[in-house]
C-alpha cells in the first residue's frame, strides 16, 4: 500500500483523486471512453514549513480542495456539454467560490442563527437558544442532502462518490483494482468529507455556544470569523480518528459521519468504478508509485487542455500510435 493516504471527489460522470503533489481526474465522456488528465497541486503554500503545520494544513488543503474541486466540476460539466475545449478561467471559478461561500454560509449558519433567536430568544437559559440553532443546522445540512440526492444527475454523482471511496478502501487494502475486488468494499470512507462536514457542525454548536448571546452583530460576526478556526480543529479531529478508527469512543463519536454517508454515497455501476480505477492509477502514476498489480489496463484517452480540441488529441494520438500517461512531478487525508 502506498505510504500516502489518497482522497477524493466525485464530479459530473467522473472522478477527481488526489495525491501527494498532484492530482488525476478521469471523466465518462458522452461517446463511452474514459478520458483523464493529471495537474500539478500548486497554490503558493506548497514548499512552505507552515503549510504542514498542525492547524493550518488543514485549511491548505480545504482550499486546494475547494478551488480544484469547483474548476474540475465544472469542466466535468462542460465535457458532458461536448465543450471540450473550453477554458476555465480563475475569475470564473473565483466568481463560483464566491456565490457558494456565500449561499453556504447564509444558509448553514446564519439562517438557524436567525431562526434560533426568533424562536427562542426570549428563553433566558442560553444553552436552548444554541441547541434551537444547532438542531436547526442539522436539519438544514440533512434536508438539504436528502433533497438533492433525489434528483437524477446528484444521484449519480453520489454513486461516483461510492466508486471513488470503495476504490481508494481496495488500495489501502492492497486489492487489485478490479471491479470484483473493489465491491467488496463498503461505499462510506472514514476521512470523507461529508463526515468532515458533520465534524464541523457539530464543533459549531459548542464554539457558537461558547461565544453566548450577544448582540446581533457580534453574533453574526462569530458565525463567519470562526469558521476557518472550526474547520482547522475539524480538519484534525478527523486525521485524529482516521488513525485510531478501531477504538470503541472513536466509533461511536464518528459514526454520524458514517449515517451521513448512506445519503452522499451509492452502490455505483461497474463503468463507474472503471473510471475510479483510472483516476487512481494516473494518481498513483504521477506520484511515481506502483500500480497495484493484476488490473485490468482500462483504454483511456487523455483529456484535452484547456484551448486544445478533442480532434487534435485524437490525432496527436494516431500519429504517436498510443495514448500513454504523461508523468508529472512527483491530501487530502479526506477521501471525499
Amino acid at each position: 500500500m502506498p505510504r500516502f493516504t489518497y482522497g477524493g471527489q466525485a464530479l459530473i460522470e467522473g472522478v477527481m483523486m488526489r495525491g501527494r503533489d498532484a492530482v488525476a481526474v478521469a471523466l465518462r465522456h458522452p461517446d463511452g471512453r474514459i478520458v483523464y488528465a493529471t495537474e500539478q497541486l500548486e497554490n503558493g503554500f506548497r514548499g512552505k514549513p507552515a503549510a504542514k503545520w498542525p492547524f493550518v494544513r488543514g485549511l491548505v488543503v480545504l482550499y486546494e480542495t475547494l478551488v480544484m474541486g469547483t474548476r474540475w466540476l465544472i469542466r466535468s460539466a462542460g465535457l458532458q456539454a461536448e465543450d471540450e475545449g473550453v477554458e476555465i478561467g480563475k475569475g470564473s471559478v473565483a466568481i463560483m467560490l464566491g456565490i457558494t461561500a456565500v449561499l453556504g454560509i447564509g444558509l448553514f449558519f446564519i439562517l438557524p442563527l436567525v431562526v434560533a433567536t426568533f424562536t427562542a430568544g426570549n428563553i433566558e437559559n442560553d444553552l436552548v437558544q444554541h441547541f434551537v440553532e444547532g438542531l436547526v443546522r442539522v436539519a438544514i445540512f440533512i434536508g438539504y442532502l436528502a433533497l438533492i440526492s433525489r434528483t437524477p444527475d446528484i444521484s449519480r454523482v453520489f454513486q461516483y462518490h461510492g466508486a471513488e471511496h470503495m476504490t481508494i478502501h481496495a488500495l489501502e487494502a492492497d486489492k487489485p483494482l478490479v471491479p470484483d475486488e473493489i465491491r467488496r468494499f463498503p461505499t462510506a470512507h472514514p476521512r470523507c468529507g461529508t463526515e468532515f462536514l458533520v465534524v464541523v457542525i457539530l464543533l459549531s454548536i459548542i464554539a457558537f455556544s461558547l461565544v453566548g448571546r450577544q448582540s446581533p452583530l457580534v453574533m453574526v460576526a462569530s458565525r463567519i470569523l470562526l469558521i476557518p478556526v472550526i474547520a482547522a480543529v475539524g480538519y484534525e479531529l478527523l486525521r485524529l480518528g482516521a488513525r485510531h478508527r478501531s477504538n470503541p469512543i472513536v466509533k461511536v463519536v464518528m459514526w454520524p459521519g458514517i449515517l451521513v454517508q448512506m445519503i452522499t454515497t451509492k452502490q455505483p455501476t461497474d463503468d463507474m468504478i472503471e473510471v475510479a480505477i483510472v483516476a487512481m492509477e494516473e494518481t498513483l502514476r504521477a506520484d511515481g508509485e506502483a500500480i497495484p498489480p493484476h488490473g485490468l489496463d482500462l483504454p483511456r484517452d487523455r483529456m484535452p487542455e484547456p484551448g486544445e480540441t478533442a480532434a487534435a488529441v485524437r490525432a496527436m494520438t494516431d500519429a504517436d500510435g498510443a495514448d500513454e500517461a504523461v508523468p508529472v512531478s512527483a491530501d487530502p487525508p479526506i477521501a471525499g
